[in-house]
């Protein structure tokens, strides 16, 4: 299977978007939707993030959510992401359909896998993407195949000892944009646990591996902070996607620490 994707600058005056974020080379900041609420996602929009990723994968985030979250991201024009559940060509095509900026696709352990996710985000001749912009093709009136394969964003993640193993010809694919590294999926496929993810020598020397290979090829590399240092930590190792703690995991947090504070004063 082989396709040529057309280059990101054959279509000018892009404007602001995904693609434009990961092109600019900086730290940018990203806000993570798990609960499925088009208002969660305006409140996460709202705050300032530089993009937003709505979580289809381990969310709870149906397609008819996921729509209406696309919808209320694009009121603050936050660049915005869907993690499909799988590597479907299906859910990706109904993702970016929707309006999605980009996609994220779980669990690429093979160039065989990485070909599947980025042609599916591209049409012909860039890949196999059937057309039918709705949403997508409202966002700017002079949408078309060549402008859709230009601004769309596709991620793969890198969540496995097997797929390190074959990075080079997993980033060498044409239409793969960047990586997502999962680091404790990544833990889990060699050590069958969590622990020590991101954070024991083999993980951390897999995961600068893949930083590496993203910057070595201009690529967007992305990765998860539980905290202010782990964010400082990924941007200095040259990544560029910093995705913040969930919405979810920031309710109960702030929550409990709400009532802790409330519950000591009494």
């Amino acid at each position: 299977m082989s396709y040529e994707v057309a280059g990101h600058g054959e279509v000018p005056e892009l404007g602001r978007g995904m693609r434009a974020l990961i092109d600019s080379g900086q730290p940018a900041f990203g806000g993570w939707c798990m609960i499925p609420s088009a208002f969660a996602a305006e409140v996460v929009s709202a705050s300032g993030c530089d993009w937003l990723c709505i979580d289809q994968q381990h969310g709870l985030i149906d397609d008819a959510a996921m729509r209406l979250m696309v919808q209320a991201a694009a009121i603050r024009r936050t660049p915005t992401v869907v993690r499909v559940p799988w590597n479907e060509p299906g859910a990706i095509m109904r993702a970016l359909d929707a309006g999605a900026d980009g996609i994220v696709v779980p669990m690429v352990n093979s160039q065989e896998e990485a070909e599947r996710a980025a042609f599916a985000t591209r049409y012909p001749p860039g890949g196999y993407r059937s057309w039918g912009a709705l949403r997508s093709g409202m966002a700017r009136s002079d949408f078309s195949p060549a402008s859709g394969n230009a601004q769309c964003v596709c991620l793969v993640m890198i969540e496995t000892a097997t797929a390190v193993e074959r990075l080079d010809a997993i980033l060498d694919v044409p239409g793969v944009d960047g990586v997502l590294v999962g680091p404790n999926d990544l833990a889990i496929s060699h050590t069958g646990e969590t622990t020590g993810a991101a954070k024991s020598q083999k993980d951390v020397e897999m995961i600068l591996r893949i930083g590496e290979g993203c910057q070595k090829r201009g690529l967007a590399g992305a990765i998860s902070a539980v905290d202010v240092a782990d964010a400082k930590r990924w941007a200095a190792a040259g990544f560029n996607l910093i995705g913040l703690p969930s919405d979810s995991a920031l309710l109960g947090e702030g929550l409990s620490r709400v009532l802790g504070t409330g519950r000591a004063a009494v």
